[in-house]
């Protein structure tokens, strides 16, 4: 039975997937499991099934786009594939315990860091095509690894945390190529850890259905805008949400957690407006000159 609620829910976190490329499974599972008290193998496995159904949808409209570098592309996934199917093992063995739950937490404030990492060199490069990157064969093996491996334990890292290595490795990536290329990247790699959790997971039908219903049009809608869209506010947005959840995940206080919320918020707000400060100098003296001064 498809539940209105989880589909709503899913919507928006699948638009804000397409918009950055991030925040698939870093927001999917742990809103199941916290909203809807879905066991957390179940949530990772559902959503796990649902994201290989919806991660095409954004990849595509970025292949026509020709934001996409298909080299890279089949390098991380030489490395992820494997290891997301080798991560549904882990899992299973995790989900004796709470050890899934925790796990995920971990994952978001990793993902949070990699998002605060990629803000600060948010400002370098980012001139480049998409195919006139020269790829690094072995990091970009090693990192498809890494996140394949935390993909099939926790369903986070397809786009949170990859898509931060990707910019790491390859700074002079456009902000689209990287969404572009990790969207692409992305489909192979959840599509090995959906099988492994088809296979050895908890998958439950009904949720897969009603994520793929909000999921489907929401992610179509996001990769449509996102050349658009205010993607540095989107983000620190979006990190704001995940480090709520992961201190949510991790068992966190409430008073500790709304302190390090009203923190980070406040690092948003006064990074935002330095930037947008920053941004606007060099255009004020050019505003006010006069026409025949120009």
């Amino acid at each position: 039975m498809i539940d209105l609620a989880l589909v709503g829910g899913s919507f928006l976190v699948a638009v804000v997937v397409g918009l950055t490329g991030m925040g698939g499974g870093a927001l999917m599972t742990p809103m199941m499991m916290l909203f809807f008290n879905v066991p957390p193998l179940a949530a990772v496995s559902s959503d796990l099934v649902a994201s290989a159904v919806m991660k095409p949808v954004g990849g595509f409209v970025h292949l026509r786009r020709g934001t996409v570098n298909l080299r890279l592309v089949g390098w991380l996934c030489a490395g992820s594939v494997p290891a997301a199917f080798c991560g549904v093992f882990l899992a299973r063995a995790f989900a004796v315990s709470d050890a899934v739950t925790y796990a995920l937490g971990v994952a978001l404030l990793l993902a949070v860091a990699g998002m605060a990492v990629k803000t600060l060199l948010g400002g370098r490069g980012g001139t480049a095509s998409a195919h006139d990157i020269v790829v690094r064969p072995i990091p970009t093996l090693l990192v498809g690894m890494v996140g394949g491996v935390v993909v099939g334990v926790s369903s986070v890292g397809s786009g949170s945390l990859i898509i931060v290595a990707l910019l790491a490795l390859y700074p002079a990536l456009k902000a689209n190529q990287l969404v572009g290329t990790d969207l692409v990247q992305a489909v192979p790699l959840v599509a090995a850890a959906a099988l492994g959790h088809l296979l050895f997971g908890d998958f439950q039908l009904h949720l897969t259905l009603s994520l793929l219903v909000g999921s489907l049009p929401g992610v179509y809608l996001g990769a449509r805008i996102s050349s658009r869209a205010p993607g540095g506010l989107i983000r620190a947005l979006l990190a704001i949400v995940l480090l709520a959840s992961a201190l949510k995940l991790l068992e966190v206080s409430n008073g500790v957690t709304v302190a390090a919320l009203a923190a980070a918020t406040a690092v948003v707000v006064v990074g935002w407006r330095v930037r947008r400060r920053t941004a606007a100098g060099p255009a004020e003296p050019d505003a006010a000159m006069s026409p025949a001064v120009r």
